[in-house]
């Protein structure tokens, strides 16, 4: 399979002096540590077959959260444990995006910009919520941040996923929203997530590098229904532990050109681009975050402080929901008796299985 690692390995050198000294020390990190996942470079385990006597090395993976090739098991472990403490109720999902005249100023401050529109986009929509015209109460809001397209392009945006109501100030009852059709009106929700990244900016220090029209030009905010919220959930999570393209989109490797394939957001078709390989890890580390620079958030009813009233909400829901029969019991899938985990088969002889021989440090210098 053609990987990201070796389009670095080709064109590293190049794009690190195409950037120079506006190379990030995230960036370089990840050029490093994409290079050396899976390698000897990470060290691993050196086992042996237990039938043909043949040994198999493993290597360990980098954890870069930038890698396209780590981070499968945190992305099952988060989506598990959120998928089970969704709320049994509707849900919204409410993108919003950074304006084209706001991303060179998000890139140099990535990690102030981000941020503030997390927190921004968040705080405006609990105070729509909190008007009894629309919910009069506060709702559970978990913010996801994404910085690219599928073109790998910047575009940075924040996608909320909204609980359909909350609880209330007694804690006693859900209240759900006035207008489940919308939640709450999107044209004021606009202009209060500009009120507020404006106030933001100026509290940082970087209004003067903003053009004054920015403020004054309607920001575009959508909101839709998200039913029980599990399908969004699902499709954010693959985004939370990796970076912006996998392995599996590369289709051809050359000594200068790299091409990959997207899907169009708007008519859903297939299609390709074909950059050079220097352009194709610009874009590619354009989405590498600095460090401690986080990409979800939780606000409202998800905030670690209200876990009580989340689990509280949760029973009140259940209450009002109409029971409906226990699942039947499924066959089992393995053979009574069996181990719970079984050894890993060769993949030599595909006999034996393989044992621990010994466990290799990593090594300080790799070929290429």
């Amino acid at each position: 399979m053609l990987e990201v690692a070796e389009i670095i390995r080709r064109h590293g050198t190049a794009v690190r002096a195409s950037l120079g000294a506006r190379l990030l020390p995230s960036q370089a990190r990840a050029l490093r540590d994409l290079v050396a996942c899976r390698t000897a470079a990470c060290g691993g385990h050196r086992t042996q077959c237990t039938a043909c006597g043949g040994e198999v090395y493993r290597y360990h993976s980098c954890r870069n959260r930038h890698c396209p090739k780590c981070g499968g098991d945190q992305t099952a472990r988060w989506l598990d444990r959120h998928q089970a403490r969704l709320l049994p109720c509707s849900h919204y999902l409410i993108p919003r995006t950074l304006p084209g005249a706001l991303r060179a100023l998000g890139f140099g401050h990535q990690a102030v910009i981000y941020g503030a529109l997390m927190r921004c986009a968040a705080a405006a929509l609990q105070a729509l919520a909190a008007d009894p015209r629309f919910v009069g109460t506060q709702v559970g809001c978990i913010a996801v941040l994404h910085t690219w397209t599928r073109a790998l392009r910047y575009h940075p945006h924040v996608h909320l996923i909204v609980t359909a109501g909350g609880l209330s100030a007694d804690r006693t009852q859900w209240i759900a929203p006035k207008h489940p059709a919308f939640l709450v009106p999107v044209r004021a929700l606009s202009e209060i997530v500009r009120a507020k990244m404006c106030a933001a900016v100026h509290q940082a220090g970087l209004l003067e590098a903003v053009p004054p029209a920015v403020w004054t030009t309607p920001w575009v905010v959508h909101a839709q229904p998200a039913g029980n919220g599990a399908r969004v959930l699902d499709y954010l999570a693959r985004y939370l532990f990796r970076v912006a393209i996998t392995n599996s989109r590369l289709e051809q490797i050359d000594d200068d050109r790299v091409t990959f394939r997207y899907r169009d957001h708007r008519t859903q078709a297939t299609r390709r681009a074909t950059v050079s390989g220097v352009e194709f890890l610009r874009r590619f580390l354009q989405h590498v975050l600095p460090r401690r620079c986080m990409k979800v958030r939780y606000y409202g009813l998800w905030s670690a402080t209200r876990r009580t009233d989340l689990d509280h909400a949760r029973t009140l829901l259940e209450t009002d929901r109409v029971p409906t029969p226990p699942p039947q019991p499924s066959a089992p899938t393995t053979t009574p008796g069996a181990p719970a985990t079984a050894l890993p088969v060769c993949p030599l002889c595909h006999l034996g299985t393989l044992t621990l021989v010994a466990i290799l440090r990593p090594a300080r210098k790799v070929p290429p």
